[in-house]
């Protein structure tokens, strides 16, 4: 039986994330900062899967004290973790310049920052028991430079999948890179808290159970990367790589 650690789990994909994987039988580690939706999670998982182990534990993932302890607690409450979702995040930003450089901050420190010590807790953990499965969730807008209020945003997703992606590159050909995987998503549109306001403006957007399945099933394939949904966005990646920077500007 799978052990699954997901941050930003109180709601949107990380909430649905919790739901589909205790429907396929893994015991589930959750964190976030509103403890109240996380009791309010266990306790819906629970009622439908009432075999499912499921720990809670407030977490911060800007406190990079605060972020191993709490893995590490959550490592010794379950007896083990198989696998670390880093998907905690914010999607604040506003325009380079504008005045508003505190929200950027913030998504920086969050988005970056904040994965970069989910990862070291999480390979710490794996390099002791000598396996393990780290999942990036990183964004379509990792694909290239966006504008906008979604500058810092898509710079710091990019940021996280390289973290991965280096990291995937440092285990490749080693010992310990038979027992430890690492994936990195790239979710396109799918229904949630962070999405509200582009679900006004595209007909790209899944629902949020439609999206996590995709999510979920590259997770269980232990896929290297994935664009998610695969369709549009595995296609789309291609195009947001290589178009000419007119047109990428009239596709978003």
């Amino acid at each position: 039986m799978t052990t699954t650690l997901i941050t930003g789990a109180s709601s949107g994909l990380g909430a649905e994330m919790a739901r589909q994987l205790a429907a396929h039988g893994e015991d589930l580690a959750l964190c976030a900062r509103r403890t109240d939706r996380l009791e309010e999670l266990r306790a819906e998982i629970l009622a439908a899967h009432p075999g499912r182990r499921v720990a809670l534990r407030t977490l911060d993932v800007t406190d990079p004290d605060q972020v191993p302890v709490v893995f590490g607690e959550l490592r010794a409450e379950l007896g083990g973790l198989d696998r670390v979702v880093v998907n905690a995040g914010l999607g604040k930003g506003a325009p380079l310049g504008t005045g508003q450089a505190a929200a950027n901050r913030e998504t920086a420190t969050t988005n970056f920052l904040g994965a970069l010590a989910q990862t070291e807790a999480a390979m710490e953990i794996f390099r002791a028991q000598r396996s393990g499965h780290l999942v990036m969730v990183s964004s379509m807008s990792a694909m290239r430079g966006m504008p906008k209020s979604m500058t810092t945003y898509a710079a710091t997703k990019i940021g996280a999948a390289f973290l991965a992606e280096g990291l995937r590159t440092e285990l490749h050909g080693t010992e310990l890179g038979r027992t430890v995987d690492v994936t990195v998503l790239y979710p396109g549109y799918i229904a949630s808290e962070m999405n509200e306001q582009v679900a006004q403006r595209t007909p790209l957007m899944a629902s949020t159970e439609k999206g996590v399945r995709s999510m979920v099933a590259a997770i269980e394939k232990r896929a290297g990367s994935a664009c998610v949904p695969a369709l549009p966005w595995a296609p789309m990646s291609v195009v947001m790589r290589h178009a000419p920077l007119g047109v990428l500007k009239r596709l978003l």
